[in-house]
């Protein structure tokens, strides 16, 4: 007699572990949107590398530079389908879709990396805070480590800039986020939005005359080409995030869960590493090989400037709640 309560059970067992084989071998689409050498796609090769060494090969990760996937934009609404897996970018450029990631665009935020991820790093009220702002803000997409990728800095192509008077009247490239282009018209600019992959057209046809940007972002795209004037102003440090589509997450078991979470916090402390590094080494670097003129601007000026108007949009754009998280 067939014994068909056994054979459900077998055929119960065999889809599990059909469905289990597929849930653990996956390959993940990984975006950045910079060349190198940059910390992001250090990040990158470390995330992969690292990924498929712990997870006996179950997990591989494809990389796709340079913005070869698209912008930021479009990366993260393809994130929310889960055609794109996995992003190591700016918080600046998620600011839309993470209003709260504004927060990092005030100028001399944190004193130096340590005390940034003294702040935001892993296990922190500021970590907390901003994953809860994933699922508040219905994003479909999972913050995974919190990082600092270098400090960013103003370049121009009309002259050097020494002082605060030297750059009125600029017409500034800012990427999106208000809290930046406020920041801009404080300090006399004419701020413009320009996506980063437009920025070397921009500046060379005339659009803009300046912008702020990584060291790295700043070589890695050539932009001293076209603007030659690179002022060590240091206003902020650029806080990058590593995303990925809730859709992949959940296709994961909880022990790649963890492996990949783990994988993202040691790649975000590498990402400062290398910013460190490159940041030495750049600017000897264009200064000796592409005749970059560097200027040291005293920073306690464009701090003053700027003094009053950072608690006035603290209030005007409801950061106070990401302040008081990063300060716990």
């Amino acid at each position: 007699m067939i014994n068909f309560t056994r054979i459900f059970a077998v055929f119960v067992s065999i889809t599990l572990f059909i469905g289990a084989a597929n849930a653990a071998d996956m390959t993940l689409r990984l975006h950045t949107l910079v060349k190198s050498p940059h910390p992001y796609n250090d990040m990158a090769k470390f995330i992969a590398t690292e990924a498929s060494k712990r997870s006996g090969g179950a997990i591989s990760v494809k990389i796709f530079d340079a913005g070869q996937l698209g912008k930021d934009d479009t990366v993260l609404g393809e994130m929310q389908l889960g055609t794109i897996d996995m992003m190591v970018s700016s918080t600046n450029n998620a600011a839309k879709k993470v209003p709260q990631f504004q927060v990092f665009s005030i100028p001399y935020l944190f004193v130096d990396y340590a005390e940034m991820m003294r702040k935001i790093g892993p296990q922190t009220a500021a970590e907390a805070y901003f994953q809860q702002a994933y699922v508040d803000n219905k994003l479909g997409i999972r913050l995974l480590a919190l990082g600092g990728s270098g400090t960013r800095n103003l370049s121009n192509k009309k002259g050097p800039v020494n002082a605060l008077a030297d750059i009125s009247g600029f017409k500034m490239r800012t990427p999106g986020s208000p809290m930046i282009v406020k920041t801009w018209q404080a300090l006399g600019t004419l701020p413009s939005s320009v996506a980063w992959g437009e920025l070397y057209a921009a500046v060379q046809t005339g659009v803009v005359d300046a912008f702020e940007s990584s060291i790295p972002g700043y070589n890695g795209a050539k932009l001293y080409e076209v603007a030659p004037f690179l002022s060590l102003t240091g206003h902020t440090i650029q806080v990058n995030h590593v995303s990925i589509s809730e859709r992949t997450w959940q296709k994961m078991t909880t022990e790649q869960q963890k492996i990949l979470t783990e994988i993202a916090q040691e790649a975000s402390v590498l990402g400062i590493e290398m910013a460190k590094k490159y940041e030495k080494e750049l600017v000897a670097s264009l200064q000796e090989k592409h005749g970059v003129t560097v200027t040291r601007p005293d920073k306690s000026e464009f701090k003053s400037a700027l003094a009053s108007l950072q608690k006035t949009l603290v209030r005007d754009l409801n950061l106070d709640a990401a302040v008081a998280a990063i300060n716990k």
